[in-house]
């Protein structure tokens, strides 16, 4: 039975952020076919800050009616919509409106908005709602929401997303002909629909999951009063000793809880919003293989991690510090390496294109594994520092998204190069 509630607890963090990921890998398909063109991260960008509506609300209701919120019934809302959404984007995703006197994708802007609320609101209501179940299955749960970016991130790589190969392309001007060599990219190996109905398939089996773990029986010990008695010193231990024991974690100072909410804080904003923002141009200087193999392997790192913070926890506030600092310099590099696109150090060598794939894949992991473990230790404190945890991420994600933002697509201080015209010095 323990390893059915594993299972399930996975499933139901697969639609977390499903569908928002999707959304992002899926984009170098969609921008060839929407009127906004690559105009179209930017917009996404918006619409998905706006959808930060959801959790403000949930976070106002519980402050000022504590209790009086369930989040069983709001996560069974948000996952339904979250399916019908998928849906209709797999008919009405390319479809366009006149607006202002130019065509405009009305749908899937409308469609990605209620999208992006299922998602952003899962940050105050699913993870709350596992509060609920022993400590063991947190863990599983962040594994599923792990999966739900890397899922999404195989099928684009199966469909064949972005790759591009260099063509020579002969143009005639005056009878004179003249041979250039352009970027071409290859016709995918299946449709935008179909990706789609992979993503509403994947909202389902979270609905699913969630159903089923409500409809499980009481002997599995998932009321609030065994979660109170649980005292077993795994990963629902409490934080480490100088001597490397532990103690169940009954409080927190308020510095030890300052600086908790900061890693949130700080982890979601990188991860979210200041580094995503900036990832083509980090990657796509060393070339297509670069950029994919970053993209999935980073993918995978989260689960990875997430499986590793199962079995070998570790709640010590200094190690989960030193492993944040180590995170950030990874992402650092990326950054720095950004800037200096469409020119990074090491491009064209193997060594530049090992380094900028490792590099996102350790600054995923590390901060991956922050992550998990500081929702462990604060569920361990109380549902409302689990609210409040969801509140702080997507605040973090907001503040990262909105610093980016301009600096991407207001002053383009990050420029992107064509892997195959550019030409820097050695």
């Amino acid at each position: 039975m323990a390893v059915l509630v594993h299972l399930l607890a996975c499933a139901f963090g697969l639609g977390s952020w499903v569908a928002v990921n999707g959304l992002w890998v899926e984009l170098p398909l969609m921008v060839t076919a929407l009127p906004e063109g690559w105009d179209l991260p930017s917009y996404l960008t918006v619409i998905i800050q706006l959808a930060n509506l959801g959790p403000l609300l949930v976070t106002l209701i519980h402050r000022l009616s504590p209790g009086r919120l369930k989040e069983r019934y709001v996560v069974y809302v948000i996952l339904c919509v979250g399916v019908l959404a998928c849906v209709l984007l797999t008919f009405f995703w390319d479809r366009t409106t006149v607006v202002g006197g130019a065509p405009h994708s009305t749908a899937f802007f409308v469609l990605t908005f209620f999208l992006s609320l299922v998602d952003c609101t899962s940050s105050v209501t699913f993870l709350p709602f596992m509060t609920q179940l022993p400590a063991k299955y947190v863990s599983t749960y962040f594994i599923g929401e792990g999966l739900s970016g890397f899922i999404p991130g195989v099928i684009a790589l199966a469909q064949g997303v972005g790759i591009a190969k260099c063509v020579n392309v002969s143009s005639n001007h005056s009878g004179q002909v003249s041979w250039s060599i352009q970027t071409q990219y290859l016709p995918p190996n299946f449709s935008t629909e179909l990706f789609f109905f992979f993503l509403a398939a994947m909202m389902c089996v979270s609905l699913a999951a969630f159903i089923a773990l409500n409809k499980l029986p009481r002997s599995i010990e998932l009321s609030m009063q065994t979660l109170v008695q649980e005292t077993v010193p795994s990963v629902s231990g409490g934080l480490e000793t100088k001597d490397g024991g532990s103690k169940h974690l009954s409080k927190l100072s308020m510095y030890q809880l300052s600086f908790i909410y900061f890693l949130v804080l700080w982890v979601n904003a990188a991860t979210n919003g200041l580094l995503p923002s900036v990832q083509t141009y980090s990657c796509m200087p060393y070339g297509n293989l670069a950029y994919h193999l970053s993209a999935a392997l980073a993918s995978v790192a989260n689960p990875l991690a997430c499986t590793i913070a199962m079995f070998l926890p570790n709640r010590s506030l200094v190690f989960l510090g030193v492993l944040t600092v180590s995170g950030t310099a990874f992402g650092s590099y990326n950054m720095v390496m950004a800037a200096m696109s469409p020119c990074p150090l090491l491009q064209g060598s193997v060594v530049g294109e090992v380094l900028i794939v490792l590099s996102w894949l350790f600054f995923t992991g590390t901060l991956s594994y922050v992550k998990v473990m500081v929702g462990v230790i604060l569920r361990d404190r109380s549902h409302s520092a689990l609210v409040w945890s969801g509140a702080v991420a997507q605040t973090g994600s907001l503040l990262g998204s909105l610093t980016m933002f301009p600096l991407v697509n207001v002053l383009h201080l990050f420029q992107s190069g064509d892997f195959c015209n550019t030409h820097c010095p050695r």
